[in-house]
């Protein structure tokens, strides 16, 4: 008998449980053959586990008799077999490992430690990866992230995160939107972490979330929802990802220089030269606010005032006149302010 046959003893001889569960009248009446030294064979009708388990045997000298088998010879037989089985498994094992041996040593030299790309599904495990990652950054922590509101309790977490990686040196530079300078979430956090310990930037445009750790580890969402993130480790990948943060970081205003949105010689300040560039490439509004980090409503209000400076009586006119006016030709400085 095999060491899986324990469990499944019930389906081979139709009785309701296993020899690991005896039933309580089994048990009661093996206790009484064993005080005894036998038992009535019609007294142990009642359970009949008793006979298919083996823990009793007829009386030779009278077949009315049960006698009980001793329970160090009962487990002992229901043993033996388990512990074949483990010694055949644990040399199974050996020989496994000895002939992956070479190629895992192989492996170790080609490839950066760990898996190049991991998919990461779902909050706890998201956040366990970036814990992680956070927790072992010695130098460098970028991140980029798009604007939306924030709870008082991820907020904590962040500051709690940040105080941790300043405290063992590591330098942050965080990239926002905007309009981040009118969260008021995110302006608190700002002040927590300021004297120039943590570099805050804004953008116009951020599309998508992005933390680098030391140049070695990345993390991007998979999906639209956040439930779904890539943990990428392969160095050409995070090396490519690290030149599209300093693209953006250059290109940025620093939080402390005030507000970005500089109104030009038409009155067009520089939120709406950014959404008069989405209209032009024709996205809808969702897709404009999304974007820009900005609710629907705010979005249409800018656009409403867009339309006002140009002169436009309609949506369909006013991509017309942002064609027309020359307002997207206009240069921009590696600060991000417009220069007229």
């Amino acid at each position: 008998m095999g060491g899986g046959d324990l469990a499944t003893n019930h389906a081979q001889t139709g009785h309701p449980h296993s020899v690991t569960e005896l039933c309580e009248e089994g048990g009661r009446l093996y206790a009484i053959a064993l005080r005894s030294g036998r038992i009535a064979r019609s007294d142990a009708e009642a359970a009949p586990c008793l006979l298919e388990f083996a823990l009793l045997h007829p009386d030779p000298d009278d077949p009315a008799w049960l006698r009980p088998v001793p329970p160090t010879v009962a487990l002992a037989r229901r043993l033996h077999p388990i512990e074949h089985e483990i010694t055949e498994r644990r040399q199974l094992s050996i020989q496994l490992s000895r002939a992956f041996e070479p190629f895992m040593a192989l492996s170790a030299e080609v490839h950066a430690p760990g898996d190049a790309i991991t998919v990461l599904e779902g909050g706890e495990r998201i956040n366990a990866a970036l814990n992680l990652a956070t927790s072992q950054c010695q130098s460098d922590l970028l991140t980029v992230q798009p604007s939306d509101r924030i709870s008082e309790s991820s907020l904590l977490q962040g500051l709690e995160r940040d105080r941790a990686l300043i405290e063992r040196g590591v330098k942050i530079r965080s990239l926002y939107q905007h309009t981040a300078r009118y969260n008021p979430e995110k302006l608190a956090y700002a002040a927590q972490l300021s004297e120039g310990k943590i570099e805050y930037r804004t953008i116009d445009e951020l599309v998508e979330r992005l933390i680098i750790c030391d140049g070695a580890v990345a993390f991007i969402p998979a999906r639209d929802d956040q439930r779904i993130a890539l943990e990428l480790r392969h160095p050409g990948l995070v090396r490519y990802l690290t030149k599209v943060f300093q693209y953006l970081w250059d290109r940025a205003v620093p939080m402390s220089a005030g507000g970005p949105y500089e109104v030009d010689a038409v009155g067009i300040t520089e939120i709406q030269h950014s959404i008069a560039k989405l209209l032009v490439e024709g996205h809808v509004d969702e897709a404009i606010a999304r974007r820009l980090g900005m609710n629907v409503r705010t979005c249409r209000a800018h656009i409403a005032k867009l339309a006002q400076a140009l002169g436009s009586g309609s949506r369909a006119q006013l991509g017309y006149l942002i064609a027309e006016s020359g307002i997207l030709k206009q240069d921009t400085t590696p600060s991000g302010a417009r220069r007229s």
